[in-house]
């Protein structure tokens, strides 16, 4: 049969059950949409967030923390104040080192104003930190050394947290309460090109903060190296002293680059987003199904049809082609509107989500693909019955 003609059959056939082509296109636009969508919105996340943790430093940046795979965590014996500076002055290789502490939701408010609390962490640190986490002040300054020893009640904002408080006026020199703590702040930080997801910092002395949680713990050591060569080596020497220092905690230290930590994302990002793409194919499956129904039905009623087709000297190939090439059409009709859903939701959810949304051209066209494949997988038992059917038995029911 040829193409033209069997195009023109199967137009005809679809367009004489508009309502049962249309239900059958629509289980398959909901399987390819919500494929697109997971697949793109799942790529867009990864992206926000491998950028997010790409603004905390350069290259250079590693962190030292305590074997959290191994269920451990930070005490106040874990590390000191001192050990930032210790690790600096004994490894060639460590350019930067900042110790961190964290007060998760600090309520930040302006002073007699009924304004409500903004919640923001609240992360203390030395003047180091300035360069291990890539900031930039945009006035005033950042924490000095003499903040850290003076235990002064100093503060750093970054631009999301300064606009909730002050909206677009300059904050330096005003004051701010965090966590009922009075505090002045020195500095401004500009905002970041990267995706923020919502989060606000403001940036204390460590010891200022290690006061306002009544706590000395330090979570982590955040370090630059000077060279990205150094980087194993000044990692290896971090540990080594920390181990030196701290024997009686029996704690297990660990260094971790930048790129470490951005390999380590992209592998559980991508996992995710596979595995909830796979859930998500499921309901193309369940469209199949109903493809593979609706021709099964479509057999049954038109064995009329097949049999004067083969009368006129139709053979088995012809009636084949001919039922496969309505299934195949009507999965690709599902499949053109499914792209169509599935970038317009995965468009939304991006933009409510300030990341965006990764819908590559190899997507679409696998999209096509799968489409076609599951009109012919799910059409080849129908056509295969059809095309099984003997003349003189579909002749009977004329």
């Amino acid at each position: 049969m040829k193409f033209d003609d069997l195009t023109q059959i199967v137009g005809e056939n679809l367009l004489a059950h508009r309502m049962r082509a249309i239900l059958t296109i629509l289980g398959i636009t909901i399987g390819i949409a919500a494929v697109i969508s997971v697949v793109a919105i799942g790529q867009g996340g990864r992206v926000a967030i491998l950028s997010q943790i790409e603004q905390m430093g350069s290259s250079r940046y590693f962190e030292i923390t305590v074997d959290q795979s191994r269920g451990e965590a930070a005490t106040a014996d874990t590390f000191r104040v001192e050990d930032a500076t210790l690790i600096k002055e004994l490894s060639p290789a460590v350019e930067k080192m900042a110790p961190i502490s964290y007060v998760p939701l600090a309520d930040i408010r302006l002073p007699q104003t009924r304004q409500k609390p903004v919640s923001a962490q609240a992360l203390g640190t030395t003047p180091d930190y300035q360069a291990a986490g890539n900031l930039v002040v945009a006035s005033g300054r950042f924490l000095s050394a003499g903040d850290v020893s003076a235990h002064s009640r100093v503060v750093v904002l970054d631009a999301e947290l300064s606009k909730q408080l002050f909206a677009d006026a300059d904050p330096v020199g005003k004051q701010v309460f965090i966590q009922d703590n009075s505090a002045t702040v020195i500095g401004l930080l500009k905002k970041q090109a990267s995706v923020s997801m919502g989060l606000r910092n403001a940036y204390l002395p460590v010891t200022f903060a290690q006061e306002i949680a009544n706590s000395r713990v330090i979570y982590q050591l955040s370090g630059v190296a000077v060279s990205k060569e150094a980087l194993p080596q000044a990692i290896a020497d971090s540990v080594k002293i920390l181990e030196k220092r701290h024997t009686a905690n029996g704690v297990h230290y660990k260094g971790q680059s930048l790129e470490d930590q951005m390999t380590a994302v992209s592998k559980v990002t991508s996992a995710i987003t596979t595995v909830i793409g796979a859930v998500a194919a499921i309901a193309l499956v369940v469209g199949g199904v109903g493809v593979m129904n609706i021709m099964l039905v479509a057999v049954t009623e038109r064995t009329r049809e097949i049999g004067l087709l083969k009368a006129l000297g139709a053979r088995r190939r012809d009636i084949m082609q001919q039922f496969l090439g309505e299934a195949i059409a009507l999965c690709l009709v599902g499949g053109f509107f499914g792209v169509l859903f599935g970038a317009g939701g995965a468009w939304i959810v991006s933009f409510f989500a300030h990341w965006p949304p990764l819908i590559s051209g190899w997507t679409i066209l696998l999209a096509f693909g799968f489409s076609a494949a599951v009109g012919l997988f799910f059409g080849i038992y129908p056509a295969s019955r059809a095309a099984a059917l003997s003349p003189a038995e579909a002749l009977r029911h004329l």
